[in-house]
């Protein structure tokens, strides 16, 4: 197998994910990279699965209501310069964007 980032790779590379997934908790080597976690640590967990109600109200968020007048969510394909150069504004970039094109449309309308 060839992958251009690390070169070849051989079998003897690969992970035995059978062995992983045998592993017991014991058996796990916890480092910086992969912490042991306490109960503090999911204090505030939820579990999320479509169609089930399992989860803490707290801390499930909702995104707020659109300002009026309404916006709709599209998919749009621009330029990278021009994407570029809306979101070194900082923020609010889609905000002036939207701005923008209402002005375009203000200018051109016949």
């Amino acid at each position: 197998m060839n992958n251009a980032s690390i070169g070849n790779i051989t079998t003897a590379n690969l992970t035995d994910w059978d062995k992983v997934k045998s592993l017991t908790d014991e058996e796990i080597i916890h480092d910086i990279d992969s912490p042991r976690t306490s109960e503090a640590d999911w204090a505030q967990a939820f579990v999320s699965h479509s169609g089930a109600e399992l989860h803490t109200e707290i801390i499930k968020r909702k995104r707020s209501a659109n300002k009026l007048p309404v916006k709709e969510q599209v998919a749009i394909r621009f330029d990278a310069e021009i994407l570029a150069y809306f979101r070194s504004t900082g923020k609010g970039w889609q905000t002036r964007m939207n701005e923008v094109l209402k002005e375009w449309i203000r200018e051109h309308m016949v």
